[in-house]
């Protein structure tokens, strides 16, 4: 199923986030988990609308699965906190203080803790100096999964960022982003000027890989100028702020020529055309997320390239660019209405060309919702 226009984007970022904190709460008790600590990461700003500055200072949240949270912040930081009393308290440490002393003084006598994956080691080792017999496990166990079913706003902040996207790749697409004699540099600064100028606050990657580059699927875009008769690989995203200044990202992939491709590679993209839209139908309600990895890489081995298929067919999304539920063998996780994911397959022939279309899909009870409609045939441009 593909969408229409991107509906508008109204946010109640506080009835949504308090919703959030009773559902963390609700699976804290379940885990047993005493007290959540939240550090850096996609976890905090889902929960507070504050997103953590990566620097020496701790920023934490302390929320007790039995009391009011509160947000241990350096002074010097509070001032961008949006601080919303109903959601948590305040504690601004200052220069003189030590933060994990201020963490473990809320924290009390609770010793089941469940700390950020992205805390930095240094925090982590002093919190574990200051919080003696905690027992230790990983925040995501607790918000990961919560945080992997989209409600009605995250939706609709999806698929604006990724109708704001598809502006970008129609131009990419139509022969307005001049490829031919410029750098892949060039093409991917455009293309990052363009995801801003479309409404994104921050560009999160911008890859184009050219001629044998495009076999590279992260490939960093460089001085190699693109000429006639090659294929370029472009893969790009963003973040557009929606929920109370919480960002959504976009995350899109289209192959393109300049100039008539030769069978080889015709061949080789439609077989990878086949399989991504199959992956997609694949996604519905139920499904185990390995199954649509599964469906797509049937279709491309099936064809003789296999081998050259070599990550998973997709990756959760949200407010982290890669997030849960990850489509990949092993990941028996059913598929539940709010699912958002990249639907990615990709065939790389190293040293000679690849290919890869990408889209972003939601899960709905009505079946697999593309937060991307930007044509997937293969485009041939001569500028």
């Amino acid at each position: 199923m593909s969408i229409g226009s991107p509906p508008e984007v109204a946010l109640d970022a506080p009835l949504a986030r308090a919703a959030r904190f009773s559902r963390v709460r609700d699976r804290m008790r379940e885990l047993e988990v005493d007290a959540l600590l939240l550090s850096l990461g996609a976890d905090l700003p889902w929960l507070t609308g504050y997103e953590a500055m990566a620097l020496e200072r701790l920023t934490m949240l302390v929320l007790p699965a039995d009391d009011q949270a509160t947000l241990v912040v350096p002074v010097l930081e509070a001032p961008r906190v949006a601080h919303d009393r109903r959601l948590f308290e305040m504690r601004p440490w200052s220069e003189h203080e030590r933060a994990a002393e201020v963490v473990a003084a809320l924290v009390g006598k609770r010793r089941r803790l469940a700390v950020s994956d992205r805390c930095w080691a240094a925090h982590l080792l002093e919190l574990e100096r200051s919080i003696p017999g905690a027992h230790w496990r990983s925040a995501r166990e607790v918000v990961g999964p919560l945080r992997a079913v989209k409600d009605a706003q995250e939706v609709a902040a999806l698929r604006a960022a990724g109708a704001a996207a598809d502006a970008v790749a129609g131009a990419l697409l139509g022969g307005e982003i001049a490829l031919i004699g410029r750098s892949e540099a060039e093409v991917s600064a455009e293309i990052s000027g363009r995801l801003r100028d479309s409404g994104h606050d921050r560009v999160n990657f911008s890859i184009v890989g050219s001629g044998p580059n495009s076999a590279s699927p992260h490939h960093e875009p460089g001085r190699r100028r693109i000429g006639p008769g090659e294929v370029v690989v472009c893969d790009f995203g963003g973040s557009l702020r929606f929920a109370g200044g919480v960002g959504y990202c976009s995350d899109i992939t289209r192959t393109l020529v300049t100039g008539e491709p030769e069978a080889e590679f015709a061949e080789l993209y439609e077989v990878l055309h086949l399989a991504q839209g199959a992956a997609v139908a694949a996604a519905q309600v139920g499904t185990a997320c390995e199954q649509v990895d599964g469906v797509g890489r049937e279709l491309i081995t099936a064809a003789g390239y296999g081998p050259a298929f070599i990550h998973r067919i997709g990756h959760g999304i949200g407010i982290e660019e890669h997030e849960d539920p990850y489509m990949v063998a092993g990941n028996t996780t059913p598929i539940v209405a709010g699912h958002a994911f990249s639907v990615e397959p990709g065939i790389y022939l190293e040293g000679r060309f690849g290919a890869r279309i990408e889209d972003i899909v939601i899960a709905t009870e009505d079946g697999p919702l593309a937060c991307n409609r930007a044509d997937h045939d293969l485009a041939v441009v001569e500028a």
